[in-house]
């Protein structure tokens, strides 16, 4: 059998010929499973176990907890991820923090005796920008006891990529891999045995010594860390030495991917013009008994690593011989679909889940979507309306996936699949949530379940202090920032975007030290509570240049969490996709949480007893969504940024703030939460046009709502001669346009100030009227969809 028609039996046993209860109703498949994981609950690896667990909410602190974990570590760190960026600094500011960059960090480790071991996804270096090389070698050759393994290997097997897509077959974007033939595509991936390897180790994991394990949704690369205020201007024209996201570190997705990670301070983004996108996460410390099963799974993991390594060595004079399962060397294990469902199933009284997608079916009919968590969602709200039981769920994802450019335009394609396959999920397509409560006979939906994502806004500091400096200096801001950002990391970066120099970033900075700065470098406070407010802030330039000041982009969602009633709390690295659900694609891992300390608490106006785990990270993501906490400085850390080994949660209990989101099924709570909802997007819409938004059903609306009016993000046309007409009168992305606000500066700064949190709605209508918006056919392959869902 050729290698070709091995892949498509391979693909038809993954999808077709296996048939588990999570992916097809009414099955059973303890057969399928190891013997020693169908008595473990959710039939999992690991049996029931115990220690302690801390929540982190956003990189900010976890990044931290990390760093105190590492600068402890005698023995061992054992390092999992799907992207891992030598050149993250743990805390900020960097030029303040120059030995918590993990490089540093790893190799004072490893020159104290310690061990470290990390594995990472071995990318397609066509299709995505991680350079999993730069890693490994950026890592081992800091100290012998450095070793890091990258998998799986994508081998050609001698097709010709560049015959089918010329250049681009050496940058591929989305658009060409949705283009592509299936030969190119299994080429470009490759196969292991019988399994075309299009999938990826998705799983963030970090042990120490053993003893104390981190884990969740957020790798230790760029683009994560952030605050629970998400500040998404980073302009800091009084005192380089105050950046907070250095080089590629600040990055917005929608505007830019990432490129040449290896020249990690270079950054074409100027950010005294475009906004960075802010980043929400979740994940978790533990020690205690725990810890030894994620040891366990990672030694697992390692020891099947090196053996696939001795077969590779060997399968390159003998072809064939290498037939592995690809990801761990063992059966399939959807332990964590199994939680989902049986979380969903056997909740009470509400079920609130935050995650990076949001693809799954209600049937068997759903093709090509196979996990079955929405029908177990669609279950429980049907017999909650039957019964007349007071029940909710609350869905809270991003607004549009992580990709650069213009949603109309043909290299969106990726982007639209993945909404498309969203909304299929959700509310349209025949078989969504929504259609399938209504067949069930439920009235309003919306009255069990919410579809939510997050937005947030800041000010970029461009005002007389930078234009003052700038003069003084005879050096731009920019310039000056790259010296500053190559400076940072000059001990193992010698040379980067400034050259090695720091003459611009000298001049510039002796320079701002002569001129008054009273101006904020990011007003994200306002939003948050506290006594900060946008209408007392101070802006020394003209009123126009302030509201030409003001950037919004989408809060993106990356959180892997669903907490039910209070008392059980499922966090890891899994998103809701066939991806991370199935068991046959990316490997995940992930924890499910019972504390059983109780908490005085109510549910639905009536006394409750729920998890002191479980509770307190609800109510902390509540309060941050609807704009409840404090303003978090990246600089001042407190007892909830320390790992698990040295205290526990810190939470306000019985705070005015505490008590508002306390009982998430009361009718105050429920009329506040959607308020807030409704009137943030309300303002988002009238400030700023973003996209998605609910009134725009058509590309003709997209195109007067919003593509005449800003300059697109990642355009094909930018830069031509054609374009700069075309862009006439326009703005650029993410900004407000003045022409709209007669009342001026005062006007827009009443309209903001409003804004709370950062929660908005889901827009379920946009685009409703086109249809398909990727039409299978047009230009997105079968093979494709399987990477999309």
């Amino acid at each position: 059998m050729d290698v070709f028609k091995k892949v498509e039996a391979g693909i038809d046993a993954v999808f077709g010929g296996e048939k588990h209860s999570h992916s097809r109703l009414g099955q059973t498949c303890d057969h399928l499973h190891p013997v020693d994981h169908v008595a473990n609950r959710f039939q999992s690896f690991a049996a029931p176990s115990t220690g302690n667990v801390k929540w982190y909410v956003d990189g900010c602190s976890y990044f931290w907890a990390v760093s105190d974990a590492l600068e402890q570590a005698r023995e061992s760190i054992f390092i999992l991820g799907w992207w891992l960026s030598p050149e993250v600094f743990l805390r900020r500011p960097p030029s303040k923090n120059e030995k918590y960059r993990l490089d540093n960090m790893l190799k004072a480790a490893a020159e104290r005796g310690v061990k470290v071991h990390v594995i990472v996804y071995k990318e397609v270096k066509q299709a995505l920008a991680l350079n999993s090389s730069h890693t490994k070698h950026a890592l081992e050759k800091l100290h012998p006891n450095v070793s890091v393994f990258r998998h799986p290997d994508h081998t050609p097997d001698g097709y010709e990529l560049s015959t089918e897509l010329g250049p681009a077959a050496n940058d591929l974007s989305h658009r060409d891999l949705a283009k592509a033939s299936s030969g190119a595509i299994k080429a470009l991936y490759g196969s292991a045995g019988d399994v075309v390897l299009f999938w990826a180790h998705h799983e963030k994991l970090v042990v120490v010594d053993r003893k104390i394990g981190f884990m969740g949704g957020l790798d230790l690369c760029f683009g994560r860390y952030d605050t629970n205020s998400h500040p998404i201007a980073d302009a800091h024209p009084g005192d380089l030495d105050a950046i907070v996201f250095p080089g590629q570190d600040y990055n917005n997705a929608r505007v830019l991917g990432f490129s040449k990670v290896q020249d990690w301070d270079q950054n074409k983004l100027d950010r005294t013009k475009t906004s960075r996108m802010g980043w929400s996460d979740v994940a978790l410390s533990m020690n205690g008994a725990i810890v030894g099963s994620l040891v366990e799974h990672f030694v697992d993991r390692w020891q099947v690593l090196s053996i696939w390594l001795l077969l590779f060595m060997r399968t390159l004079t003998a072809p064939g011989t290498f037939c592995s399962k690809w990801s761990s060397g063992h059966k399939t294990e959807h332990s964590i679909a199994n939680a989902y469902i049986d979380a969903i199933t056997n909740a009470t009284h509400f079920v609130y889940i935050e995650n990076q997608f949001f693809i799954t079916a209600s049937s068997d009919e759903q093709h090509p979507i196979a996990n079955k968590i929405a029908y177990a969602i669609v279950d429980r709200i049907s017999k909650a309306d039957k019964e007349n039981q007071s029940f909710r769920v609350w869905v809270v994802i991003p607004a549009v996936p992580g990709f650069a450019g213009d949603l109309k335009a043909d290299c969106a394609l990726a982007t639209r699949a993945i909404m498309q396959f969203q909304y299929c999920s959700i509310s349209r397509g025949g078989h969504s949530i929504i259609e399938k409560l209504r067949e069930a006979g439920v009235e309003d939906p919306r009255k069990y379940i919410g579809f939510y994502n997050l937005r947030n806004f800041d000010r970029i500091n461009t005002s007389k202090t930078m234009q003052a400096t700038e003069e003084r200096a005879g050096r731009t801001y920019e310039e000056a920032r790259k010296e500053h950002d190559d400076a940072v990391g000059a001990e193992n970066s010698p040379e980067g975007e400034g050259g090695g120099s720091r003459e611009k970033y000298e001049i510039y900075q002796r320079e701002a030290a002569k001129v008054e700065d009273k101006t904020l470098d990011t007003i994200s406070p306002v939003y948050m509570d506290g006594d900060h407010r946008i209408a007392n802030l101070h802006w020394d330039s003209d009123p126009e240049d302030e509201i030409q000041a003001f950037v919004s982009e989408e809060l993106y969602v990356h959180s892997k969490i669903l907490i039910a009633d209070d008392r059980l709390v499922i966090c890891g690295s899994a998103n809701l996709s066939d991806r991370s659900q199935l068991g046959t694609h990316d490997s995940e891992i992930a924890v499910v949480i019972e504390d059983p300390t109780p908490v005085d608490s109510f549910m639905n106006g009536r006394p409750y007893k729920a998890s002191k785990f479980a509770t307190s990270l609800r109510r902390y993501i509540f309060r941050k969504h609807l704009g409840l906490l404090p303003d978090q400085r990246w600089d001042k850390p407190d007892d909830n940024w320390r790992p698990v080994d040295q205290c526990p949660n810190s939470y306000d209990w019985g705070s005015p703030a505490d008590i508002l989101v306390r009982d998430p099924l009361h009718s105050n709570f429920q009329s506040f939460w959607g308020l807030t909802a409704k009137t943030n997007t309300e303002i988002f819409r009238r400030a700023f046009h973003p996209v998605p938004d609910d009134n725009v059903r058509t590309w003709a609306e997209y195109e007067k709502f919003f593509e005449s009016r800003f300059v697109i993000p990642g355009n094909e046309e930018d830069g031509k001669k054609s374009s700069k007409k075309k862009n006439k009168g326009k703005v650029e992305y993410g900004h407000i346009v003045p022409g709209e606000f007669p009342g001026g500066l005062e006007e827009v700064r009443a309209l903001l100030g409003c804004v709370r949190g950062n929660l908005v709605e889901m827009p379920l209508n946009f685009l409703v009227d086109v249809g398909c918006m990727a039409k299978t056919g047009w230009t997105l392959n079968s093979l494709t969809d399987e990477l999309y869902t």
